[in-house]
C-alpha cells in the first residue's frame, strides 16, 4: 500500500461491518436472530471474536482476550457478544485499571455489576483498555500505544471507556460495557457517534469502592449504536436487581406521545465557550425538536462558581487514595509509575487537602442548584463536551500537568455535573459532523430517575434521523 491509499484509509476509518453471523445487527436484532435460531450463539462469538482481530492492529481497543467465550444463559441479550472494562472485576481475569504502576492479578470473582452484565444474557470475550484509573477524557498513555478513533484513527475515541467505544463503533460486537464517573461513558458514546445512557446514581449495582466515598460519582452502563439496545440493556438489568428507592425503568419501546418543555444550554454553566461545530449540533437538534412538537427554550443553569476547581479536587482526592491504598491492587504497586496525569492530580491535592470538608459541602449543594435549573422543564439538551474530539496527544498524560488541565478543562465541561448530582444523561450522535467526518454529540439530561423520558426522546431522535454508521459513509 502507497503513502497516498495508507492516508485514505485513515481517512475513510476503520470499521469491520461484514456479511458474518453479526451482519448489521445491533444488540436487539441479533439476540432475536439467536432467539429464532437463525444464528448460533458460539457462531456469533466466533464472528465478532475475528471482526475484533481485523480491527485490534489499529485501534488497540483490547486488553485482554478470553481464552474461550463465556456464555451468560438466558437474558433478554442471550448470546450477543460484548466486553467488559478493564476497571471492572471479572473472574479468572486480571483488572488493570490501565495502569503501568503494578502487576494486575486474576480477579476471584466477578464484581457485582459483572453479574448483573451477565444476568442479561450477554456472551464476554474479553475486556477493554481505558486511561490510567479512568481519569482521563482520552484514552492515551505514556508509553503504550492509544485507543485510536474508528471514524479517523488520528483522532482520540475518548475516555475512559475509550477501548469499549472503539469496538462498537468500529462494528466488532454490538453493545459494550462501560462506566461513567466524570463523562467515562458519554464522552466516548460522543467522540464514536453512539449512544451512551449514564443511569441515575443506584440504577444500577454500585461498586463496592464507591460506597465507601463521599460522593459515589460512578454509574456503570453500556455503549451501544441504537437507542433501543441501551433501553433493553437497562431493563434486562432491572430484571435481576431494581433499586426500590428509584422508579422503575421497565422496557422503553420507542417515542412517548407527550410532549415536553426542553431547556437549551448551548455554553457550559462554567463559563467554557463551545466551538462552531459543536453549537450547531446543539442548536440543530433543538430545531428538530421544535419541529417535532417539544418546546425548547434557552437556560441558564447556575452552578457554583468553585464547581470546576472543587470537582478537580475531588479527583485529586481519588488519586491520592489510589496512591495509598495502590497495594491493595497489587504488591509491586509503585505509585511513581503512575502516569502524570494521575501524579499531577495527587500532588496538586496534597497541596490542598485542607480544603477537603468545604469543597465537599459545595459539591454536594450542586444538587440544589441542578433541581432549580429544572423548574418547569423535563429535559435539558447540551453539548456532551466543550469542543470536538481532539486529535491524539492533545490529551496525552505526557503533557505537562498545568498544560494538560487546561486542556482538559477546557474540553469536558458539561458533563461532570451529572456525576455529582447523580442524575441520568443521555448522549447520542447529532447530525452535525466535523469537517474530517468525525460525529459530534449532543447530550440529554433529566430528573432523578427520569432515564425512561430521556429514552423516549432519543427514540423520537434517531427516528427522525437514523444515527450514521462507519459503514454508510
Amino acid at each position: 500500500m502507497t503513502t497516498s491509499e495508507e492516508q485514505s484509509e485513515v481517512r475513510a476509518g476503520v470499521h469491520v461491518f461484514r456479511d458474518d453471523a453479526l451482519g448489521d445487527h445491533d444488540a436487539v436484532g441479533l439476540a432475536d436472530a439467536i432467539r429464532r435460531r437463525e444464528v448460533g450463539a458460539a457462531e456469533a462469538a466466533r464472528d465478532a471474536a475475528a471482526r475484533v482481530r481485523a480491527a485490534e492492529s489499529r485501534l488497540h481497543a483490547v486488553q485482554v482476550h478470553l481464552d474461550a467465550p463465556a456464555y451468560g444463559g438466558d437474558g433478554a441479550l442471550s448470546g450477543v457478544p460484548t466486553f467488559v472494562k478493564d476497571n471492572t472485576d471479572y473472574l479468572g481475569l486480571p483488572t488493570g485499571h490501565g495502569s503501568a504502576a503494578f502487576a494486575p492479578r486474576a480477579a476471584r470473582r466477578h464484581a457485582p455489576f459483572t453479574r448483573q452484565f451477565l444476568s442479561t444474557g450477554v456472551t464476554v470475550l474479553g475486556k477493554t483498555r481505558l486511561p490510567e484509573f479512568g481519569f482521563s477524557p482520552s484514552t492515551e498513555y505514556e508509553d503504550a500505544d492509544p485507543v485510536r478513533n474508528p471514524w479517523h484513527t488520528d483522532h482520540s475515541a475518548g475516555g475512559s471507556s475509550g477501548g469499549s467505544a472503539a469496538l462498537v463503533a468500529a462494528g466488532a460486537v454490538p453493545i459494550a460495557h462501560a462506566n461513567d464517573g466524570g463523562g467515562s461513558i458519554r464522552i466516548p458514546a460522543a467522540c464514536c457517534g453512539l449512544v451512551g445512557l449514564k443511569p441515575t446514581r443506584g440504577r444500577v449495582v454500585a461498586n463496592a469502592q464507591g460506597r465507601q466515598l463521599p460522593i459515589d460519582l460512578v454509574t456503570d452502563g453500556v455503549l451501544t449504536r441504537s437507542v433501543r439496545d441501551s433501553a433493553a440493556f437497562l431493563a434486562a438489568g432491572e430484571r435481576h436487581w431494581r433499586n426500590p428507592k428509584l422508579p422503575p425503568v421497565g422496557l422503553v419501546e420507542g417515542p412517548s406521545a407527550r410532549r415536553l418543555r426542553i431547556g437549551l444550554l448551548v455554553d457550559s454553566p462554567n463559563g467554557v465557550t463551545s466551538d462552531a461545530d459543536t453549537r450547531e449540533a446543539v442548536t440543530e437538534t433543538a430545531r428538530r425538536l421544535n419541529g417535532l412538537g417539544h418546546t425548547v427554550e434557552p437556560v441558564s443553569l447556575s452552578i457554583d462558581p468553585h464547581f470546576t476547581d472543587d470537582f478537580l479536587t475531588y479527583w485529586g482526592l481519588l488519586s491520592f487514595l489510589i496512591g495509598v491504598t495502590g497495594r491493595t491492587l497489587g504488591t509491586d504497586f509503585d505509585r511513581r509509575r503512575m502516569d502524570g496525569l494521575s501524579r499531577g492530580l495527587r500532588e496538586m491535592y496534597v497541596r490542598s487537602w485542607r480544603t477537603t470538608p468545604t469543597v465537599l459541602r459545595r459539591l454536594k449543594r450542586t444538587r440544589e442548584t441542578y433541581a432549580a435549573g429544572f423548574r418547569g422543564l423535563d429535559v435539558i439538551l447540551s453539548p456532551v463536551l466543550a469542543h470536538t474530539t481532539p486529535p491524539l496527544g492533545h490529551l496525552s498524560p505526557a503533557v505537562p500537568y498545568v498544560t494538560l488541565i487546561e486542556r482538559l478543562l477546557n474540553y469536558v465541561a458539561f458533563t461532570p455535573v451529572n456525576n455529582v448530582v447523580g442524575t441520568p444523561s443521555l448522549a447520542l450522535p447529532s447530525t452535525t459532523t466535523t469537517a474530517s467526518g468525525l460525529p459530534v454529540g449532543v447530550m440529554l439530561s433529566g430528573r432523578p430517575g427520569a432515564e425512561r423520558t430521556l429514552l423516549e426522546l432519543a427514540f423520537e431522535l434517531e427516528a427522525d434521523r437514523p444515527f450514521r454508521r462507519l459503514r454508510d459513509v
